[in-house]
């Protein structure tokens, strides 16, 4: 596996190209054409977008090196992704996911579940909690259901839940919505078999669209 950094390079058509990467299905789309073409392949890499002065950033997370044969990309020297970890071990960690939950056959995003659940528009204004307090609550409840399986445990003290979004991009005629929610805080590793799996893999849906990958560091 290799953690890769990228920005975009100057370029003549900088505006345009920053307002393509602003779709989702388009942003998966030119960042697929850094991986050698293969008719056959499926997508093996996760990635995270951030705003650094006002272009947009990734860290990829891929088996193969990104080849920037269109020459748009200042890419740093991909490092080898081999962390060592241990039982008991802490780490700081930031993770964007899309956070639903399934139900009825269907997945539902956990914020507007929690709003409807609880009532919310039938609440006169003034009892209503704040809506961070329903992010924070929402997503703190989220991830520790789904912490054990993938090996680690959350300081819930620690955990901080924001940058709740909801997206909407086109494939064709097909509409695709969903919401993205941005958690930093600390981890302890309980099973480093399935701790080291979900790093590679990433936790939640949506993966083509940004979401999953876990970036870490020791405290």
């Amino acid at each position: 596996m290799y953690l890769s950094r990228l920005t975009l390079k100057e370029h003549p058509d900088l505006r345009a190209i920053i307002q393509r990467l602003g779709d989702a299905y388009r942003e998966h789309q030119m960042l697929w054409q850094l991986f050698q073409a293969d008719p056959d392949a499926t997508r093996d890499f996760l990635y995270r977008r951030e705003v650094s002065q006002g272009r947009p950033r990734y860290f990829l997370l891929s088996h193969r090196p990104p080849v920037n044969d269109l020459d748009l990309w200042r890419i740093d020297p991909p490092k080898a992704f081999t962390p060592r970890l241990q039982t008991g071990q802490r780490l700081a960690f930031s993770l964007r996911v899309n956070p639903v939950i399934s139900r009825d056959g269907k997945r539902h995003d956990i914020v507007m579940d929690r709003k409807h659940r609880m009532g919310w528009k039938k609440m006169p204004p003034a009892e209503r909690p704040p809506l961070q307090q329903v992010i924070q609550e929402a997503g703190h409840d989220w991830l520790r259901q789904r912490a054990e399986r993938h090996g680690f445990e959350i300081d819930p003290d620690l955990l901080r839940v924001e940058g709740y979004q909801q997206h909407q991009t086109r494939r064709g005629k097909r509409t695709i919505r969903f919401s993205t929610l941005d958690f930093t805080g600390l981890l302890r590793v309980t099973d480093t078999a399935a701790f080291s799996q979900a790093l590679e893999t990433g936790i939640g849906p949506a993966k083509a669209f940004g979401c999953g990958l876990m970036l870490v560091r020791r405290t």
